[in-house]
């Protein structure tokens, strides 16, 4: 796990190295960079994979040269191709798969990667299939930047804020792609690459993952699922550094970290509150790691320890991120890092991609009122009778017949954003903002279909994914998530959704599996969805009123609904709404005030 920088055009070689720096905690264990006339290209690097100087990058073969920050599993099998291997290392290996393949060569990595690639004069920027790992570019008339951190592309360019991308933000948490909060900032999507050459830019895409269900007995669906998990686990167990486990104690970080086990006795951590029982998992993730027989860390957040933690994430999350899970997670990578661990298993994309959300049962109801014989009588009084309630914009949407799931994690509806906002909002704005994804939900697919292809896009790829980088690599740990892995996902679209609700059961296939591995007790508890009393910190420390003070400088919302809010938010509700508030105002406090 690395960093990477790099710069073709007009620079100065001092403010290259400076920028390249700033990244330091995601590669602190060596720093080097190639540069001539118009290019420069810098790695910082996190050693994790042949522990070796020779494997030190950019690595330079002929006229390639390559910085990559990522894994790639698979690479002793990519080592049986014909090249004249020098090291033990993965990044050789692309190298390799580059000049017998060429651009095809992205399809034959199994991994998570950021890939910048020279050859003469042409620069390839590859982005790994499910936004794993960053990639951010800017270009103008003197240079083109790309990396992995906005701050080190910063200060090249004038920082402006980009507003256009908020409203995406209030539905969904996060910034989506190609957009960042800064103005002319671009992140490169998932499973795409580009080419720049000549000054001129081109963006295609490699991969999507979406398959026609081809599976509909339960035990096969089960027996394959089995074997591509191990499969995935074992190919994320491989390192020259030791191996942890981030364990909850719900079903998907309790397997992965049970799978892991089979290699040999493994590390697992967890997380609680202090004061707040009521929050705390402990239990069910003690009772897991006494089954798998790991060295199991309790790692304890209080309030000043979550308050001392809040520069520190706002600072690696660099946007503003819907989701107040990114400072206990970067306060437990802090724990992690001090016991000398490098990389960790972690427990994502078991929900997106067995049906583990409680929303998507839901949804499927509200989805029958599509056959209804007078829905167009009730989109009329729908329309004639406005409602602030969440459940108002859903039956809205079904008797428009435009899409009714827009991601488990929508916050903010189109109605209340256009009500809290001062610029008018569009009915169905959400829509845009995931307007590249929906080709897919006009398929005569199954509805669960469309619910975890664009949360796998978006929810995941967008929010979590980015969430669990930063949290983890502001500690210079690695993060690895063998749930979301191509195999396992390719295999999950071609299975029959309906075997994965069976018995109206959340997870039905995968909790099959389980059970090989967990006892009853693990796989069949209720399930709790994370959280903890970060409104109750915020509240007590006043943070929350950063909210009404920073927008009494910017005037973005209106100041009658941040009153409203913040006393709904002092009362226990809206807590999502306040957080998304809250964090882009500390932003803007950061970046522009």
């Amino acid at each position: 796990m690395c960093a990477i920088f790099g710069i073709v055009g007009e620079y100065e070689l001092k403010e290259a190295q400076k920028a390249l720096l700033l990244m330091s905690h995601r590669g602190p264990d060596f720093s080097s960079y190639i540069a001539g006339k118009n290019f420069f290209l810098g790695h910082n690097r996190l050693s994790v994979i042949d522990l070796n100087d020779e494997a030190n990058q950019p690595m330079v073969y002929e006229d390639i040269a390559v910085s990559f920050n990522g894994e790639i599993y698979n690479y002793k099998e990519l080592q049986k191709l014909p090249f004249p291997f020098k090291t033990d290392s993965d990044t050789e290996t692309i190298i390799a798969a580059f000049k017998i393949y060429g651009l095809d060569f992205v399809k034959y990595l199994r991994g998570m990667f950021a890939i910048a690639l020279k050859k003469g004069e042409t620069y390839y920027l590859f982005r790994d299939r499910f936004g794993k790992k960053p990639l951010f570019y800017y270009k103008d008339e003197k240079r083109f930047i790309f990396s992995s951190e906005i701050k080190a592309i910063l200060p090249f360019v004038k920082k402006e804020p980009n507003f256009d991308t908020l409203s995406c933000y209030l539905s969904f948490g996060a910034s989506i792609s190609s957009d960042t909060f800064y103005k002319n900032i671009k992140k490169l999507p998932a499973g795409h690459f580009l080419i720049y050459k000549d000054s001129k830019m081109e963006i295609k895409k490699y991969y999507d993952f979406l398959k026609e269900p081809s599976i509909f007995d339960e035990d096969e669906a089960v027996k394959k699922i089995e074997e591509t998990i191990l499969k995935s686990v074992m190919y994320r167990m491989i390192a020259d550094v030791e191996i942890a486990s981030l364990l909850s104690g719900g079903v998907d970080s309790s397997l992965v970290s049970a799978i892991a086990s089979k290699r040999g006795k493994i590390k697992t951590f967890s997380i609680g509150y202090k004061d707040f029982p009521k929050y705390s998992e402990l239990k069910y993730a003690k009772e897991a790691a006494k089954h798998i027989k790991s060295e199991h860390f309790e790692i304890f957040m209080d309030k000043k320890a979550f308050l001392d933690t809040l520069d520190k994430s706002f600072y690696a999350l660099e946007e503003p991120l819907g989701d107040p899970a990114s400072i206990p997670l970067t306060y437990l990578f802090k724990n992690i890092k001090a016991k000398g661990i490098k990389a960790v298993l972690s427990g994502e994309g078991g929900d997106e991609l067995f049906m583990g959300y409680r929303q998507y049962f839901e949804f499927l109801d509200i989805e029958k009122a599509k056959d209804l014989k007078y829905k167009s009588w009730l989109k009329n009084y729908f329309r004639s009778n406005f409602s602030l309630n969440k459940e108002w914009e859903w039956y809205k949407r079904v008797f428009e017949e435009t899409p009714l799931f827009r991601t488990t994690g929508e916050v903010f509806t189109d109605l209340q954003k256009n009500i809290f906002l001062k610029r008018n909002i569009k009915d169905n704005d959400s829509l845009e903002c995931i307007k590249n994804y929906l080709y897919y939900e006009s398929l005569s697919l199954h509805p669960l279909i469309w619910y975890s292809y664009i949360d796998i896009k978006v929810h995941l790829g967008e929010l979590f994914f980015t969430k669990l980088d930063r949290s983890s690599m502001i500690n210079s740990v690695e993060a690895r998530t063998p749930l979301i892995d191509q195999e396992l996902v390719e295999l999950s679209f071609r299975i029959d959704p309906n075997l994965k609700i069976k018995e109206q059961e959340s997870k039905y296939l995968l909790k099959k599996v389980a059970l090989k591995y967990l006892p009853k007790e693990i796989v069949y508890r209720k399930k709790k969805g994370f959280s903890y009393p970060f409104i109750e910190w915020l509240i007590e420390s006043k943070e929350i009123d950063k909210i009404k003070k920073i927008n009494k400088k910017t005037d973005i919302f209106k100041s009658e609904e941040v009153d409203f809010l913040l006393s709904k938010i002092k009362k226990g509700k809206f807590s999502r709404h306040g957080w998304l508030i809250y964090a882009f105002s500390v932003w803007m406090e950061r970046e522009f005030l």
